[in-house]
This record gives structure tokens, sequence and C-alpha cells, in this order.
């Protein structure tokens, strides 16, 4: 690792393009491990900032984060490292607005299977480093209750578009790292997002068409559905890529169904399923429709027989 990146790491200035929950998580994880953290805000978000600050829980203790907030940002304001936090539904306008600022380096941490390539058509070649959160949870009477996911779960992941390792991904590696985030750097991150929305897109639909969303897990018909389609597109990836990222999401296509839909029943009936399930899929059913619709238009173009 180069000394440089040892000795200017901590004073990195970073900044959180987007203050929903995710963001604002990782706005203020950064902010506790010291580094110059400035979030960009809008609307009420924006206006709550300004006025009470970014206000987390943590051991049930109201806490206020060390960030700066911001409305704007102007070409020439240099940042370190760029996390865009935004819906899959608002990244286009948020790549539109971050194209002529002079930082090197946008973490783009949304939930998308698109080609980067076209980001890097409004941004700039090689300013794009794809990523994605490990965190979820929710925003109450202004006051963020979120978490980490478990590192064995889905910690924060990323990659350089080419695959290789670089000066930023060690860099990003070490601000994680001094910010306790679990993490990991992987070969292909297209890959892994398309695992991703492989599974979490049956879990949001099972949701939406369930009869009670907060107790799904009594609904067997719906069990049995989601835990089907989950086979079904680990099945199709595992044909159309070659590979799975990460590895375990094979589990998917081995496990028995009957086996499948009692390890569903208590993952939908626990308090994380209640935190990064439920939460994320009742607040933002139109990313998660669109995202769908997204998903199985991939399938159709790569397998119209499937």
């Amino acid at each position: 690792m180069r000394e440089n990146l040892k000795q200017e790491y901590k004073n990195m200035r970073l900044l959180i393009y987007g203050a929903g929950v995710i963001g604002s998580i990782y706005a203020a994880l950064f902010a506790k491990a010291g580094y110059d953290t400035s979030v960009y805000a809008r609307g009420k978000r924006l206006k709550v900032l300004k006025t009470k600050g970014l206000l987390y829980l943590e051991n049930k203790k109201i806490k206020k984060a060390d960030v700066s907030v911001c409305s704007e940002l102007l070409d020439n304001d240099i940042y370190d490292f760029i996390f865009l936090t935004v819906r899959e539904n608002q990244l286009y306008q948020a790549l539109e607005e971050l194209k002529m600022n002079q930082s090197r380096c946008i973490v783009t941490m949304v939930n998308s299977i698109d080609d980067y390539s076209k980001w890097e058509k409004i941004c700039g070649k090689e300013k794009i480093l794809p990523a994605f959160p490990g965190a979820g949870g929710s925003i109450n009477g202004d006051v963020l209750d979120g978490a980490l996911t478990p590192w064995l779960i889905q910690p924060t992941t990323f990659a350089e578009i080419s695959g290789m390792k670089s000066e930023r991904t060690e860099a990003l590696s070490m601000i994680f790292k001094k910010a306790n985030i679990p993490y990991q750097e992987v070969k292909d991150m297209h890959i892994w997002q398309l695992c991703h929305l492989a599974l979490v897109v049956p879990i949001a639909d099972a949701y939406y068409e369930a009869s009670n969303p907060k107790k799904i897990w009594t609904e067997r018909k719906i069990m049995y559905k989601t835990a089907r389609q989950l086979k079904k597109n680990f099945h199709f990836l595992k044909r159309d890529c070659g590979k799975l990222s990460p590895k375990k999401m094979n589990i998917f296509r081995f496990v028995p169904l009957s086996i499948l839909v009692i390890v569903l029943k208590f993952i939908f009936n626990s308090k994380f399923g209640n935190k990064f399930m439920y939460r994320h899929s009742m607040k933002a059913p139109d990313e998660m429709r669109q995202l769908h619709k997204k998903f199985y238009d991939y399938v159709q173009k790569r397998k119209p027989e499937w």
C-alpha cells in the first residue's frame, strides 16, 4: 500500500450526496471516525439538517453527527470521494448535477444494473466507482434509526469497473476500516448487483402481493411463490453469467424448496427482516417496482425463452 495513502487518508474530504437513510448512516459513521464529512440534501430533509443537524440513535440515545450540510455543489468544490446514495430512479438526475464537479471519484452506492459506461458518458471516464451499501433502517421524527448489515450477510461492496485493484480502492478500504464499516472488494460489480436484484426483487414483490405485509410469513402461498422465484432467478443467472457473486448465492439453487420456505419465514419474521427488508420495501415501492421491471426485462432480453 502506498505510503502517501497511509499519511493522507485521515484528512480526506468526503461528500454524501443524498441525505436519506443510507446516506445519513454513512455520513454519521464517517464523521464519527474523524473524517471531514459533508452532506448534500434537499427539500424537507435539508431544512431538518440545517435546523437540527444529523440526529441518529446509538445505544437508544439520540446523538448529533459532526457534519457540514450543503444544498449546492460548486464545480471547484473538490472531495476525495463523493458517495452517491440516492434511489435508482434519482440516479441520472444526480449524475447530471455532478458531471461538472472536478472531484475525481464518485462512489455510486445505487441499486441498479445499468451499464456503467452510460454513467461514465455523463460524468467522465474513470470517475465512477460502483458500490453498494450494507445498511438499512428508517428516519423517524427526524432521527435516524439505522444500522449496518452483518458482514456475513452483506458488507458494503465495491469494485473498479475493470475489476482491478487500484489506489482509490485501497483508499476506500482504509476509509471503511477506520469507520468500522464491514466491506468487501469484488471482481465484477455488475454480476454482484445482478445477483442482489435477483434476491431483493422477489422479496419486495412478496410484500406488495401480501394481504398483510407486516405478517407476510403467515401467508403460505406467498412464501412458496417467493422461494420458487428466487430459485428460478439464480438458476438463470448461473447459466447467463457463468457464476454468482457472492458464491453463497448458490444456496438458492441447491437448497430444497421446502427448506427455503422455512428459512424465508424465519427471516421475514425477524428483526433483521423488519429493519432491512420490510421498511425499505414499503417506503420505496416506486423504486422497487422499477427495479422489478429492469431486472425481468434484462432476463427476457438475455433468454427470451426463459
